[in-house]
This record gives C-alpha cells, structure tokens and sequence, in this order.
C-alpha cells in the first residue's frame, strides 16, 4: 500500500516528461462532416491526459479553425499544431487570446502565386491571418475557410509572408508539380483545392520539435489520422493508426486501421492507451484513479482555488528520484470543490488521511504554489 501521510511534498514545478504523445487529426478523426464529436471522445480524451499523456491536436484548420473544437474536446491548455504544421501554438486559457504562438514557418507567397495564376488564371487566393481568418483574392463560400475573410488586391496578399496558402480553382490538383517546383510543400485537399506552406513543412516536422522540447523519446509516440496530410505525420509516429474510412494510401502508411469516424474509431485507440477502470464510476473519480495508477510513485492530488470556492487548477502529482513533479491534470476536478474530490477519490477506491475526531474531515495539507490558495491530499491504494 502505497503511504504518503508522513510526507510533505516540497514546493516544485517540475514536470515528469509524459508517458506518451498521442498526435491527433481533428475533421474526420475526432469530428465528422457535420461538426459533430462522436459521444465518449471528450471523456477519453481526458482519462488519457490523466494518465500522463500529451494530447497533441495536429490539423489542417488554421488556428481560428481550431480554437472553437479545441475548446469543445476540453484540450484548453497544451500544445497543438494548426496549417498542416505551419503554425505551433500552446493553448493556454491565461494568455490574452487563449493562446501563445510557439512558431509561425513563414515564407514568401508571390512566386508560388504568380505560377498558379499563369496555369489557372480563374484560380482563388486565400491566405491565412494567424488568429483571425482570411485574405482573400475573391469570396469563398460559406465554410470553405474557417474564421473571417476579406478580399484585398492580389498585389496586397503578395506583399507579405505567409504561413499557409488556399489555392481553389477548377482540377486545379493536376499542376502540383508545377507548384511544387517553386520551393513550397503542397498538401491536396481535393482535385480543387491546394493547401501551400513553406518548404519542409508538415505535421510530423513540426511534432518532432513538441515531441523534443518535452523530452519525449521517439519511440513514445502515437498518431491517427485520416489524410493524405497525414502521411508524414503516420510515418514519423512510432505507432500510427488510420482511420477505417481513409483513402488507400493512407490505411496502406499506417500501422493499424481503426473504424470509421461514424463508428467513432480513434475511441478504442484512446482507449487502449490508458488503464481500464470501472465503467460505472464518474469521470472525476476514473480520472484520479487512473493518475493514480498510471504514476510511477505515491501520488497526492494538488489544488488551487480560483476567487471563488470552486477549483481552478487539479493535478496529480507523484513521487520520482526522491522528489515531487507533477504528473497528470485531472480536468474534472476544474469547477468542483475539494468536498467533492474527497468523495471521488473514495469513490475509485483511494482512502486518504483525516482527523481522529468529529467527523473525521480529510486531511488536507497547505502547499506552496503559483496560484492564491493550494492544497493537497495524500492517496492510498487499497
């Protein structure tokens, strides 16, 4: 039985390197054509962030794209890599906009413009403003670009660099070769559609630098996706997974197939990375029990309130080399009290110390921290 009561953890905010990387695509992945998040995902997602795993979201979308399915997949906080790996940011619900820009791969538009326009004259232009949406050469419709437009002169979107390029013109795919030659990465998006960025620019490329600054070995990484801009990011992961609806040469680049997005494929793959728990047990307290049994050492849970009675911040974190770091967020323990992480830890079978009289009230301990008030609760397997 694992005993922290006699130990008081020292203040730190060190960081065990998370167990794995699990890269993942968002539209066709963990989202359907309508928008829609196949029921489970979001509580999945959260078990496997509470077993120490970086969710890494890696897409297509550009960044105004991403934010709103961010947000409703509950990945506010950690790193995500939008334009097809033009653009790394670090989601953080502190930062003015939600978010800090890790690195933006620029480069210049005008000479992938100019040969686009000499073999699809009628071809439209968009380029991505980082956070707000679109510069347009003419209108696109309804949903063809996430975020905001605005057309402006051809000469205008020139001018500037670029992080990614739309390029949307009638059998269009047929003249990537051409494109290619001037220096850029093409991505297809369809016979119509071209998706420009910088040479060398990909999701597995810009992964591999996440993957680095976390200290995360090569060999710990997991990716799904389902396109063929998902190619490089399939091969780079030393375990990938296509989903079951993707085209050929995807599915034939991966190293498993899952189901469809209808049959909510990337759900088992997320779920075979964290420990199994009893189904009929809250998100909270599945989420505490899989901290607790995924971390390499004695665990206490860490909290910090907010201005209100509510949690702010709920973390596991561990023992490792004789010291304390922090191992996994427990995102269900944001917006409750400590009452209620007492009854959860209870509840997945996690006693913990309290008092020898009255009503025998949980024994939190005062710790120093980033935020106002901190507390933590020692756990104790059965």
């Amino acid at each position: 039985m694992r005993n922290t009561a006699l130990r008081t953890p020292p203040a730190t905010t060190a960081v065990t390197a998370p167990s794995l990387l699990v890269a993942l695509d968002i539209d066709g992945t963990l989202v359907d054509s309508e928008r829609r998040i196949p029921p489970g995902t979001v509580e999945t997602l959260d078990r496997v962030r509470a077993a120490g795993h970086e969710v890494v979201l890696a897409t297509g979308r550009s960044l105004a794209g991403l934010l709103p399915i961010a947000t409703r997949l509950g990945l506010t906080t950690g790193w995500a890599v939008c334009s097809n790996g033009a653009l790394t940011v670090h989601l953080d619900p502190s930062a003015p906009s939600g978010y800090d820009i890790v690195e933006a791969r620029r480069f210049d538009p005008a000479p992938v413009m100019r040969r686009a326009l000499d073999v699809a004259p009628s071809v439209r232009v968009a380029i991505e403003k980082i956070g707000w949406g679109w510069r347009t050469s003419s209108p696109f419709e309804s949903g063809e670009l996430n975020g905001q437009q605005k057309s402006v002169l051809l000469a205008d979107l020139m001018a500037e660099p670029a992080t990614r390029i739309a390029l949307s013109a009638p059998d269009l795919r047929r003249y990537t070769d051409a494109l290619r030659a001037t220096g850029v990465t093409v991505a297809p998006q369809g016979a119509d559609w071209l998706d420009i960025t910088a040479a060398g620019v990909n999701k597995a490329a810009a992964l591999d630098v996440i993957r680095a600054d976390l200290g995360i070995p090569a060999d710990r990484t997991v990716a799904v996706g389902d396109g063929v801009n998902d190619l490089d990011m399939l091969t780079w992961a030393e375990r990938s997974v296509a989903m079951g609806h993707a085209p050929a040469i995807v599915r034939s680049a991966a190293d498993e197939t899952t189901g469809t997005i209808n049959q909510a494929g990337a759900l088992p793959v997320l779920t075979s990375l964290v420990p199994a728990v009893d189904n009929s047990l809250s998100p909270l307290a599945a989420q505490i029990a899989t901290a607790e049994r995924t971390a390499p050492g004695p665990v206490v849970l860490r909290v910090w309130h907010g201005v209100g009675p509510d949690l702010a911040r709920c973390e596991a974190w561990t023992l490792q080399d004789g010291r304390w770091v922090r191992h996994a967020p427990i995102p269900s323990g944001v917006g409750v009290t400590m009452r209620a992480i007492e009854t959860a830890a209870l509840e997945a079978g996690l006693p913990y110390p309290r008092g020898d009289e009255g009503r025998r009230r949980a024994q939190w301990r005062s710790v120093t921290g980033d935020s106002p008030a901190g507390f933590e609760l020692p756990l104790s397997s059965l």
